[in-house]
């Protein structure tokens, strides 16, 4: 919690929350990847409450990948989590590296505050991230406002749907959960 705080006063906008995800968002965000899903790339893992949350869910700590942009969330990830991959970078900056051969991504976790970030940011987060998916792979994005934080206009742009997995009255402030999965284009029936 202390080094939770010590963050948020130096960059309140980065950390966008007032207090660490309590126990109930972690597993609300995190309720619907299973090991079967593939590989899961977390963004924004901060202390690592989300962390615990995925791996409690069986997927193994060698199955992760830790993208935290401050260095000392990510010195203390790397010794919390010795097994996961953690990176220490910008999230907007996900297709600038070559973290997988191929798109064997299940699940994007993300703890970023959407909100307080430019369209053109979230644009280039979610490239990276569903640059990295396969086809069924989703992206779970919490919040503390009444609607999915991805404006309609950019899911629209990009091809995707969001879909609101549940909320919590039990995290301070009560938060809400959304995944956004790839827009299923219907096949045409052959006449």
């Amino acid at each position: 919690m202390l080094s939770f705080l010590g963050a948020w006063v130096s960059a309140p906008v980065s950390i966008g929350a007032v207090a660490p995800s309590g126990r109930a968002l972690a597993e609300l965000i995190a309720c619907e990847v299973t090991p079967a899903s593939g590989s899961v790339i977390e963004l924004g893992p901060g202390t690592g409450v989300f962390t615990r949350a995925v791996l409690a869910r069986g997927v193994s700590e060698e199955n992760m990948t830790l993208v935290e942009s401050m260095p000392e969330f990510a010195e203390a990830l790397q010794q919390k989590f010795p097994k996961a991959r953690v990176l220490c970078m910008d999230a907007a900056r996900l297709r600038e590296r070559n973290l997988y051969e191929e798109a064997c991504v299940g699940s994007v976790i993300s703890g970023l505050p959407l909100l307080n970030m430019s369209s053109k940011r979230v644009m280039s987060i979610l490239k990276g991230a569903f640059g990295y998916m396969g086809a069924h792979g989703a992206f779970y994005q919490f919040t503390y406002g009444p609607w999915c934080p991805v404006p309609r206009m950019l899911l629209d742009r990009l091809g995707l749907k969001a879909t609101r997995v549940g909320g919590t009255v039990l995290n301070v402030p009560p938060a809400t959960v959304y995944r956004i999965t790839r827009r299923r284009v219907p096949r045409l029936a052959l006449v």
